[in-house]
């Protein structure tokens, strides 16, 4: 959740930042588009000392919008409270989330309790504006996402995942999918999302399961860690997420493929930073910011420069905007008031995007308090943004004495009761919903829309009800190969049905279209048998007989479901396709996957050929590197028996950016395991942990800086639940974990340094602390 409620985002202003940013004596006032701009920065600080609460009439006047479009106000307080998150069912009625009693106060008072709802919006009167509220959950604690699925809704409501039947929009039996949703980390860092994609899985942001509904039970697996605060598909089921320095990050293949390996920390194509390009141009002064102070976080007109709150992306798919908007990518920065439009391009199975403009976004806002935190399609194909808004959306936690005292001068505590629902939509073309029938044969048809909103919710209507009736239309349909969209729905459909052969995909895997082909290739596993597989394995070695480049990296990640059948039809399998494409990384990462266990079998296969220059060989040198790092580590239950506070201070805190094995997170933060800051002097750690650490910084020689992780890791030395002894605990806790073997740090220790740092706000640099 780090992505919309990040570290330190009411950084306003202070001595530190005044001093930073003094009076631009050159050309205060600069031509721009035409319009006058001060760059002076005391006269814009002056200009934006305070942050009015506006009404949602006012609010929506502070709009800046991509011309030819229109934002519409759909619902606002006190028909909706601090909405974070909603789906749409086949009604078109909205049911949001509600996180009410996030930080009702800068020290989180009664944060704790249960005042937060799941509620179902309706338009009662077919205006176009939600008029009616009806509480389907309450007295929940900080509820944070949710997911229709047959006759009941999935809840996220840290740390456990429940599912609650529904009749009659009354909540019935609730039943507890996992106990274990969450794992530590505090409301910035926990999963989030619930989507439910093409391939029949619900996926989460900042998670590494997905799950699905067999009946009464409910399947979990392991996944792809993915993003930070929501998470999206595009029409071919592939997912995209994001961090909150990154603009938008995504996966090349089908979510389902290339998570079998515990051993492989990463896999080539997934997690892949699709834009690059994290410039933001606010429509107004951005003070507000965790590093305002600092040199190039906001440009002469104190604007953010970069992204530091990204979060919410969606993948246009309403078909209302247009074809130039089909597949676009759209990403909120609450941070700054806006909403990023990217434009993204495929190559193959490799995904790039680019941003639609230069120097202005796709929506601005000049009003503070417009938080967007969550985009979505609408069954009318509109874009939905929900506006969680108010002042403070930075959690207690990483709250410094100077942002508080920022935030009481500012008046940014109150009111907690507000939040906006709006729709964006073409100004000259009306948005009206699409009515979903029950018919099954209808439903069929539906699945060829141009909305991907009704598409989606077709399919999943099908597979709740498994209407047997719907096969042989959506057989048909499966035929359909000049629709390919419609035809990989159609897959899915039966997939989920229970309905779908092995003679309904085998021929799909001869078609010239690649989407159909990767469609073909990503339900293999649902339909593969006993009985069938050599027909697969014979298809599959065709792919690569035929050089079939796309189709290469699908082979090797299928050979897990091979195996259980044939173990060396599967390495015969994996070995052609590596041989035929030596240097190609996706196949490589795609066959380390299917190795769990026989890793060093592999790698030494490769030396006994003198293949040591095989990008396979490579990689895996480094995952067998990783193992024996692992191996070596120290067991966590004996260490949370000697450092339980510490052990349990780590697992909230800091294990959901540095790993649980202490060896870091990809795009989050560097590893503390074996790293030269964690075991070298106490006197750079504690500082560190005190007041944070920002910019780039070496660890063991390696180089880590934005966008391989975030800029900046916060400190905790203000949080007053925190007392120096718990802080030492946790610090001896990292020292003596996993491969460090250093000493403990003393409770006198912490207290020496906050005397020596006393009165320090900002966070070290790696050249303050090596000069130390």
């Amino acid at each position: 959740m780090k992505s919309f409620i990040y570290s330190a985002l009411l950084t306003i202003t202070c001595a530190g930042m005044l001093q930073a940013c003094q009076p631009n004596s050159n050309n205060q006032v600069v031509q721009e588009g035409g319009e006058q701009i001060e760059t002076d920065s005391v006269k814009i600080r002056e200009m934006y000392a305070s942050s009015p609460v506006l009404s949602p009439e006012e609010s929506l006047k502070k709009m800046q919008v991509e011309e030819g479009f229109m934002v519409e106000l759909v619902a606002a307080e006190p028909l909706i409270n601090s909405p974070v998150a909603m789906t749409f069912d086949e009604k078109g009625r909205m049911w949001v989330a509600e996180m009410q009693n996030y930080m009702p106060d800068t020290a989180g008072t009664g944060e704790e309790l249960p005042t937060g709802k799941i509620v179902i919006l309706e338009d009662k009167n077919g205006d176009g504006k939600f008029d009616d509220r009806k509480v389907f959950l309450d007295s929940l604690v900080l509820p944070r996402a949710l997911c229709l699925i047959e006759d009941g809704l999935l809840v996220a409501m840290p740390p456990n995942l429940w599912y609650y039947e529904r009749k009659q929009d009354k909540s019935g039996k609730k039943t507890l999918v996992d106990n274990k949703y969450t794992q530590g980390g505090n409301v910035e860092h926990e999963p989030n999302g619930l989507l439910r994609a093409m391939d029949n899985w619900i996926y989460s942001a900042k998670f590494t399961k997905r799950y699905r509904k067999k009946g009464d039970k409910w399947l979990i697996e392991k996944t792809h860690f993915r993003g930070q605060w929501g998470i999206a598909q595009d029409d071919h089921g592939r997912l995209y997420y994001n961090n909150n320095s990154q603009n938008l990050l995504g996966d090349c293949f089908a979510p389902g493929m290339g998570a079998t390996n515990a051993n492989q920390q990463t896999v080539a194509g997934f997690d892949v930073d699709l834009v690059g390009n994290n410039r933001v141009y606010p429509a107004r002064a951005t003070t507000g910011v965790n590093r305002g102070y600092q040199e190039g976080i906001l440009d002469k007109k104190l604007r953010l420069v970069n992204f530091t709150a990204a979060c919410g992306p969606v993948i246009y798919r309403g078909g209302l905007f247009g074809e130039k908007y089909s597949q676009n990518a759209f990403v909120a920065e609450p941070a700054a008031n806006l909403i990023k439009r990217n434009i993204l391009t495929e190559n193959g199975y490799q995904m790039r995007g680019a941003q639609a403009y230069e120097g202005r976004e796709f929506l601005a806002s000049t009003d503070e308090r417009f938080r967007p935190v969550n985009l979505y399609d609408g069954p009318d194909g509109g874009l939905y943004v929900l506006d969680m808004y108010r002042g403070v959306i930075q959690h207690k936690f990483y709250l410094t004495d100077y942002l508080a005292n920022e935030i009481a001068q500012r008046k940014l505590e109150q009111p907690i009761t507000c939040g906006r629902i709006y729709r964006i939509v073409p100004a000259k073309k009306e948005a009206k919903p699409v009515v979903v029938p029950h018919a099954p044969v209808q439903l069929v048809e539906l699945l060829q829309h141009e909305n991907g909103w009704v598409r989606d919710k077709a399919q999943q209507l099908l597979v709740d009800k498994k209407y047997p009736q719907a096969v042989p239309a959506l057989r048909q349909l499966l035929k359909e190969t000049t629709q390919p969209v419609a035809a990989a729905h159609a897959l899915w459909v039966l997939e989920g049905m229970n309905a779908l052969r092995y003679e309904d995909v085998l021929p799909l895997l001869k078609q010239a279209q690649w989407s159909i082909r990767m469609q073909a290739l990503s339900v293999l596993p649902s339909v593969m048998t006993a009985k069938n597989y050599t027909t697969f394995v014979k298809a599959l070695g065709q792919l690569v007989a035929q050089h079939d480049s796309l189709a290469a990296p699908y082979v090797a990640f299928l050979a897990p479901s091979i195996r259980q059948f044939n173990r060396p039809a599967a390495d015969r399998l994996v070995q052609a396709v590596v041989k035929k494409y030596p240097g190609n990384k996706y196949v490589a990462d795609a066959a380390i996957s299917s190795m769990q266990g026989r890793e060093e079998v592999f790698y030494h296969k490769a030396m006994a050929a003198k293949d040591t220059s095989s990008v396979l060989h490579v990689r895996l040198g480094e995952v067998l590197k990783d193992m024996r790092k692992a191996k070596r580590s120290k067991n966590p239950e004996l260490l949370a028996k000697e450092f339980p506070v510490g052990a349990k201070l780590y697992t909230s805190t800091c294990q959901s950016c540095h790993g649980a094995d202490g060896n870091g997170v990809k795009r989050l933060a560097p590893p503390l395991n074996n790293s030269n800051w964690v075991t070298g002097s106490k006197s750079k750690l504690i500082p560190i942990v005190l007041y944070g650490m920002t910019g780039p910084v070496k660890v063991n020689g390696m180089l880590y800086q934005t966008p391989d992780v975030i800029g900046e890791m916060p400190g905790i030395g203000h949080n007053k639940a925190l007392s120096d002894k718990n802080i030492a605990e946790l610090l001896s806790f990292i020292r003596k974990s996993w491969n460090n073997n250093a000493g403990k740090i003393e409770t006198a220790d912490v207290e020496q340094a906050r005397k020596v740092y006393k009165g320090r706000q900002k966070a070290f640099t790696m050249g303050e602390l090596n000069a130390l």
